[in-house]
């Protein structure tokens, strides 16, 4: 029997009373601790190539223990934009050295960066959506393309309640755009269950998180958010709340593909390398 048939939940620290864990509370995010074992454990069964994309957000940190700690076949990988703020990229060297494990980095391709930056402006995303969205395209989504050549399923850690844009997220959904499937185990967790599981079992997290930003990206294009916003109102706040998706979990066709309508392309056409080798990053 394979280690994803046979995989445990991970020891649960016994210090709740002194990190402030409800004990009702933890009770039932144990339940669902086991509930997301099991479906990531059925997810590795099935698809023995799947991959998790963490964007080593709270709720990532949470999927990335549950895989770590429970020795799942599962590899994990992040992207790293160029931009991100300090806290984000340490948080990577911290969850290395806490887990004694690797992470797989990707990170954009220099050329289409620099043509970018050359046409527009370092911050041209600024200015226009179609212009944050193709930054967006050379930074994040082709990377995660190369990061997926290789993978016949992905997992995400996006929950419904993160946001008017993913309340009707399924827990399995077929990856058009990638042509595989993608998993959001996590989906119906609220934002108290990922907390109440992180604080309970001492899972590193980005210190972000304490200073008001409940969702982290780019530094540039992130704030703290305000009492009473959504919790996702903190990225790309100067935009709409209903186009704040960055394209890695849309469909988003290569610039210039068939259908895709002139107004849709990017003003810069980032290189596509579907055979670039991955980067890792030991630090």
């Amino acid at each position: 029997m394979s280690d994803a048939a046979t995989a445990t939940a991970p020891s649960v620290v016994d210090e709740r009373a002194q990190v402030g864990v409800d004990e009702r509370a933890q009770v039932a995010v144990d339940v669902l601790a086991k509930d997301a074992i099991e479906r990531l454990a059925a997810i590795a069964r099935e698809f023995p190539r799947v991959g998790f994309a963490s964007s080593l957000g709270a709720e990532d940190q949470v999927l990335t223990d549950l895989i770590f700690s429970a020795n799942l076949p599962i590899a994990i990988f992040t992207l790293d934009t160029g931009r991100l703020h300090a806290d984000t990229v340490g948080l990577i060297d911290r969850v290395q050295a806490h887990y004694g494990k690797r992470l797989d980095v990707f990170r954009p391709v220099d050329e289409s960066v620099q043509a970018y930056v050359t046409a527009n402006g370092a911050n041209a995303f600024y200015e226009s959506v179609e212009l944050r969205k193709s930054c967006c395209f050379i930074r994040k989504v082709e990377p995660l393309r190369r990061a997926l050549a290789s993978r016949d399923a992905w997992i995400t850690g996006q929950r419904r309640a993160q946001s008017v844009t993913r309340a009707d997220l399924p827990l399995r959904e077929h990856d058009a755009t990638h042509g595989i499937e993608k998993f959001n185990p996590l989906a119906d967790w609220s934002e108290d269950d990922v907390w109440t599981y992180i604080r309970s079992r001492g899972v590193p997290y980005n210190p972000l998180h304490d200073r008001g930003y409940p969702s982290i990206g780019c530094d540039p294009c992130t704030r703290a958010i305000r009492p009473g916003e959504d919790v996702r109102a903190g990225r790309w706040w100067w935009e709409s709340s209903d186009s704040k998706e960055c394209g890695l979990h849309i469909a988003s066709p290569l610039p210039g593909a068939a259908g895709e309508s002139a107004t849709a392309e990017p003003r810069v056409e980032p290189r596509i390398e579907p055979n670039s080798p991955e980067v890792n990053l030991e630090r």
